[in-house]
């Protein structure tokens, strides 16, 4: 991320609200659609207090946070494993060092 701060301004459950972030504005505006089409979702399904309402998108929000991380964790595990068969494979002088799988899911 750059560090030029960019404004957005973007409009959740009917208010207006101008968001300084060092992500581009067009990010901005996607997150705040998302947590808006939460907060709308979970407002159609009960007539509930806003503020609980906003503790509950929150929350959810979360929860699919903590899922994809756990899926991504998941999946780097078994990118580790093969790579560890696929280096088993190889003959001795093609074997190396391992690479860092980190390394090579960050490129």
């Amino acid at each position: 991320m750059s560090s030029k701060k960019h404004v957005a301004r973007v409009n959740i459950v009917g208010e207006e609200h101008a968001i300084r972030s060092d992500s581009p504005p067009e990010h901005t505006q996607a997150v705040a659609a998302y947590v808006d089409q939460t907060i709308r979702r979970i407002r159609g399904t009960a007539p509930v207090e806003t503020h609980r309402v906003a503790i509950l998108a929150a929350m959810q929000i979360a929860d699919e946070l903590f899922r994809a991380r756990a899926d991504a964790t998941e999946l780097l595990a078994g990118l580790r494993a093969l790579s560890e068969d696929v280096r088993r494979l190889l003959p001795p002088a093609k074997r190396g060092t391992p690479a860092s799988v980190e390394a090579v899911a960050e490129e």
